[in-house]
């Protein structure tokens, strides 16, 4: 089974599914026309993944924006770690957020609140001039 990596563009975030690492990574803006299609192969990359798992996995979800299509599918990427957590895996999502933006902080509370994986909320400093 191979990496998944897949160029961030306006509309969809970069993304990198490393097996051999066990690091998962999704970064930039989600508001792709067809959220479900997009999320789609992620979804099932963890899906096989899952079946040989490395003994540690970190999603690392550093998201400027998402809508509310992205907000679903990424709860269902959340479920597939969920049960490869419940499998016996060690499964850890860490949560980017920018200092000033409290909608990305509590859009990661949210979900570590219904997701039974330990999230860590990381704060990163504002880089400025995006606004």
């Amino acid at each position: 089974m191979a990496s998944l990596t897949l160029e961030g563009t306006p509309k969809t975030p970069f993304v990198q599914f490393d097996e051999e690492t066990g690091l998962l990574e999704l970064r930039g803006r989600s508001i792709p026309e067809n959220s479900i299609e997009f999320f789609k192969p992620l979804i099932d990359w963890v899906d096989r993944y899952s079946r040989s798992p490395q003994a540690r996995t970190s999603l690392h979800v550093q998201l400027e924006y998402f809508n509310t299509s992205s907000s679903k599918c990424i709860l269902d990427l959340f479920k597939k770690l969920e049960s490869l957590r419940a499998g016996g895996n060690e499964v850890t999502v860490l949560w980017h957020y920018e200092q000033d933006d409290e909608d990305m902080l509590e859009a990661g509370e949210d979900y570590a609140g219904i997701i039974n994986i330990p999230f860590k909320m990381i704060q990163i400093e504002d880089a400025g001039g995006h606004h």
